[in-house]
């Protein structure tokens, strides 16, 4: 994926060789900052290729935690959630409460 983007490896940094001049670059410190450059590859080749493996694997589990989602999950998520009416509830809770008190007070309730 990336090797064909990339021009250079560590390895042609490394065997690489000029041609020396009389008024050229110092060979020791051409060789000096390439041994570095060639450090830097190595890291980010390595952080790439770790970095691949990651996304790899971050992909197979999500891969295996959407298979293990169950269906009705995956409707609930799909649907839009439907609101209750209030006036409804309220009424419902509003007589829930009216038969707990009859049963726990019964006919106390009603009395002066």
């Amino acid at each position: 994926m990336l090797s064909n983007k990339v021009k250079l490896t560590a390895k042609d940094i490394l065997e690489k060789e000029f041609k020396t001049s009389m008024r050229g670059y110092n060979q020791e410190e051409v060789d000096q900052f390439l041994d570095l450059v060639i450090k830097d590859y190595e890291t980010f080749h390595q952080a790439i290729e770790e970095l691949q493996k990651e996304n790899l694997r971050l992909k197979m589990k999500l891969e295996k935690a959407s298979k293990v989602e169950s269906p009705s999950m995956s409707r609930l998520q799909t649907q839009p959630a439907s609101q209750p009416q209030p006036a409804v509830t309220n009424y419902d809770i509003l007589k829930r409460l009216s038969n707990l008190e009859k049963h726990v007070f019964g006919d106390k309730l009603y009395e002066d």
